[in-house]
């Protein structure tokens, strides 16, 4: 199977090129990056830390690499089997009209085999925005040609992927030993490909906000609570005994919107949770908290990581503490090379507290919950 798959970045490689390359298909990554792409094109392979309670050494081999702002990766969509994504939610929309070029040089060439494309990236239903964008690009008369035959397939990834610490292999990554890729079975076109890591449901939602309320909850509260008491990794921040009891509270919380919403099994959400949080005490991962904290304005959003559960609290009339002290901390986070760090600051000093808050996250000034979160602001 021709897999294209665009970002080849270190989650691009460390997770979904990896376990596609790993069921054995022909992979091209689309990248901007120039010097990474001669680089993968030269070797047509790289190495893959792979670590958990111990650690070894995977190799991805017969992969190559075009420039996703080149000729060449028109032609790679129009005659791909699957296409797939890691280029993060800002990103996505760039490619959106790369893509409608390649679908419209597939259409006019009739190529009708069926494709996929799976947007694996922080966002729900991103693969479903992604379609939206793409129709704004592609021609009508190629409309009809696309429902049919171009399947946009939601997916939840979870995988911890760092920055590749520095040596002398420009491309190799690390990444956790656990892995979860949950698409939406009922999205696809034709077959549905067979690769292991990734697994099929009829309730994509349910895995889309376990990640999320879970994974992502607990790393951004651990990075923010780490941040004010001055760690720089996540690993130091959840080894403060205080700061994990209090990302363990956070997720306990937003579990409780899971398990009143989607009927989880309360016992084995708890045990999803520890598992979590020994993630992030991995000792082999050297996650950093400016990348786990960066873009604050987003993981603001109420569609996001902290008040997307927080709603769900108030929505079911159960107990937000946490979280709430949860999005004080972000908004104490400073970082100068993060251009949303920066802006929330200046939101901060201009308008005040509450005015910034409503602003980043769409809650009326005169909330309730938005009182309680800017008193927990001035306490921290």
């Amino acid at each position: 199977m021709k897999a294209l798959h665009f970002g080849a970045g270190n989650i691009g490689r460390g997770f979904i090129g990896k376990l596609l390359a790993d069921a054995q298909h022909q992979v091209t990554f689309a990248d901007v990056n120039q010097g990474l792409i001669d680089q993968l094109n030269h070797r047509q392979e790289y190495a893959v830390q792979v670590v958990g309670e111990s650690r070894h050494l995977d190799r991805v081999t017969n992969v190559a690499a075009v420039s996703s702002a080149g000729p060449e990766v028109i032609e790679r969509i129009a005659t791909a089997d699957l296409v797939t994504t890691a280029v993060g939610p800002a990103v996505l929309d760039k490619i959106a009209s790369t893509l409608a070029k390649g679908l419209q040089a597939r259409f006019e060439r009739g190529n009708d085999t069926p494709l996929n494309i799976i947007a694996c990236e922080n966002m729900v239903r991103g693969t479903s925005h992604l379609r939206d964008e793409v129709l704004k690009y592609l021609p009508a008369e190629y409309h009809a040609a696309l429902e049919s035959k171009v399947g946009f397939v939601d997916s939840a990834v979870d995988r911890i992927v760092p920055p590749a610490a520095a040596n002398d292999d420009p491309l190799e990554v690390t990444v956790e030993s656990f892995s979860e890729w949950i698409v939406d079975r009922g999205q696809f076109k034709g077959d549905v490909p067979e690769i292991a890591g990734m697994e099929t449901t009829d309730n994509l939602m349910a895995f889309v906000e376990r990640k999320l309320f879970t994974l992502n909850t607990g790393h951004i509260v651990t990075a923010y609570l780490g941040r004010l008491r001055g760690y720089h990794t996540i690993r130091e921040a959840i080894e403060d005994p205080v700061i994990r009891s209090k990302v363990r509270a956070a997720m306990e919380e937003s579990g409780a919107v899971l398990v009143r919403r989607y009927g989880f099994d309360p016992k084995l959400h708890a045990a999803y949770i520890e598992k979590i949080l020994s993630r992030f005490a991995n000792p082999y991962l050297v996650d950093e908290i400016d990348r786990v904290g960066r873009q604050p304005l987003r993981k603001l959003g109420a569609q996001d990581r902290l008040v997307k559960p927080l709603l769900g609290c108030l929505e079911y009339g159960l107990p937000c503490e946490q979280l709430q002290e949860g999005i004080a901390a972000a908004l104490h986070y400073r970082n100068a090379d993060d251009p949303q760090a920066v802006e929330l600051q200046q939101w901060i000093e201009q308008d005040g507290v509450a005015a910034a808050l409503s602003r980043a996250t769409g809650l009326a000034v005169d909330h309730p919950v938005l009182a309680a979160i800017v008193e927990r602001y001035h306490q921290l």
